[in-house]
């Protein structure tokens, strides 16, 4: 439905323009994007909401946040991960969405469903709301948090870091990569990494079969 067309304001000399969108809902998109641009050096897309490419310093699995937990011990300290809804989000090294499927088959996971995504070369990934430290009250970009999420900017339902990346440092370093697997310590192997997420998915896809019958006898079926 289409309602009535908004009236343009006329006086003797101009012409009012119509409300332009809030400079400070403009202000913060700016600076987010600027923060990723210019503190991380990680490519964004034009448009809201800001959105970064993905392929270019670093790939995403993209996993059940309840088996995502379970991986954390995988990942080197420094090695970022997000939370988007009941997802998690977890940046591995670049080229690693073309080797997954093989890596799965040869885990012996690739016959199997699992709720196991990865975003690659071409892919876009919502961006998280910038840390913040709860400690000093602000942000970084200067923007006070939003009630019920303190320490992170952005909407309720938006995607959040769990492990921030830090500025300044090549993500490279830190991210689950192929060329780690035979590495002693605490080296970020992404095969290491890619067995126990999908273990985890497989246990959580388990879990919920057998509780559906359950759940259809409490509902009278």
């Amino acid at each position: 439905m289409f309602g009535a067309p908004h009236p343009v304001i006329a006086s003797a000399s101009r012409f009012l323009p119509l409300p332009r969108r809030p400079l400070d809902a403009a202000g913060v998109s700016g600076q987010v994007r600027r923060w990723y641009e210019n503190e991380l050096g990680w490519p964004t897309v034009p448009g809201d909401p800001l959105r970064l490419a993905v392929g270019v310093r670093y790939d995403v699995l993209d996993v059940p946040a309840e088996a995502g937990y379970g991986a954390l011990r995988r990942l080197a300290p420094g090695s970022p991960v997000a939370l988007h809804g009941d997802r998690m989000l977890i940046l591995v090294a670049a080229g690693s969405a073309e080797e997954l499927p093989g890596l799965l088959e040869w885990l012996d996971w690739g016959s199997l469903p699992l709720d196991l995504g990865v975003i690659g070369t071409g892919g876009l990934m919502e961006a998280p709301s910038p840390p913040v430290p709860c400690e000093q009250g602000d942000t970084p970009l200067g923007i006070a948090p939003p009630p019920g999420r303190p320490g992170r900017v952005g909407s309720q339902g938006a995607a959040v870091w769990l492990r921030p990346p830090e500025p300044g440092c090549e993500v490279e370093a830190s991210l689950p990569t192929l060329s780690a697997l035979g590495g002693g310590g605490d080296a970020p192997d992404l095969v290491r990494l890619v067995n126990t997420v999908a273990t985890r998915c497989h246990r959580v896809r388990l879990r919920r079969a057998g509780a559906q019958p359950s759940a259809l006898r409490a509902q009278g079926r």
